[in-house]
């Protein structure tokens, strides 16, 4: 495979303020594409913008609700204005903040989670995939889901069901544009070692070592760049006969 491949190549990785999607955002940069980072906490996206720069990379922040189509439009038009197109792109913004069962939800909260993981990621597979078409080079999308879209754990509903979503998204879109040489996969982590995760086992009482060794069968949490060294092959031509794949980097988790 070239080394060069992503060199020069235009990404944009939302959520890249911080856990996977910031490890998402350095790993393509350090491969040589040209990076858009959209969040919404502003001064953690600009850091890993600054981080990319200062390594020698190139890239720029964009401020972006995920859930909000006219935002989301020009997080992609921030791409194509400054890198001339639009060749890669993983979405990885999300949320997860529920406490119990689906009795226990509050209309505001379940809506709140389907439009941030779900509805954000319909959105931005729609203008993604716009400017991959007017560009006509094709391209490689990435979503990412989790082991939930297959194996829910407990007092996460409205979580699960977005994250089934988020896989349903990422087939349907790879049967309508496999034929334009677009790719669409999804990565689904298992426990990865970042500040939501950390948040979820506080918020429960949990005890990280317990959890680790549960949701693991190696023992331990995995780190972001695991996760973005997926991303980062289901783009290259490395998986170039690969598309509307669910790949699951979560230490086996779902093989138990």
């Amino acid at each position: 495979m070239d080394a060069d491949w992503a060199k020069g190549k235009a990404t944009l990785v939302t959520g890249g303020a911080r856990g996977m999607g910031r490890a998402i955002a350095l790993a393509f940069a350090g491969a040589g594409a040209r990076v858009v980072v959209a969040d919404l906490l502003d001064d953690l996206g600009s850091e890993t913008a600054s981080m990319i720069v200062a390594a020698g990379g190139e890239a720029v922040y964009q401020h972006t609700d995920v859930s909000d189509g006219a935002a989301v439009a020009a997080a992609v038009a921030a791409a194509v204005d400054a890198y001339g197109g639009l060749d890669f792109a993983v979405n990885a913004a999300a949320i997860e903040f529920e406490r119990g069962p689906i009795a226990e939800c509050e209309d505001d909260d379940f809506d709140r989670m389907i439009s941030v993981n779900l509805r954000s990621v319909f959105l931005s597979l729609k203008h993604e995939i716009r400017a991959m078409l007017a560009a006509g080079r094709g391209g490689a999308i990435v979503n990412i889901a989790s082991t939930n879209s297959f194996r829910p754990q407990p007092n996460q509903p409205a979580y699960t069901a977005s994250k089934h979503g988020v896989l349903g998204l990422t087939r349907a879109t790879a049967v309508d544009y496999g034929k334009h040489g677009i790719r669409v996969n999804c990565i689904c982590p298992g426990g990865i070692d970042t500040p939501m995760l950390r948040n979820a086992i506080e918020r429960r009482g949990g005890d990280p070592a317990e959890v680790a060794g549960r949701l693991s069968l190696l023992g331990r949490f995995g780190e972001p760049s695991e996760i973005a060294e997926a991303a980062l092959w289901l783009c290259s031509p490395g998986s170039s006969y690969t598309t509307g794949h669910a790949l699951a980097v979560d230490a086996g988790y779902l093989a138990r």
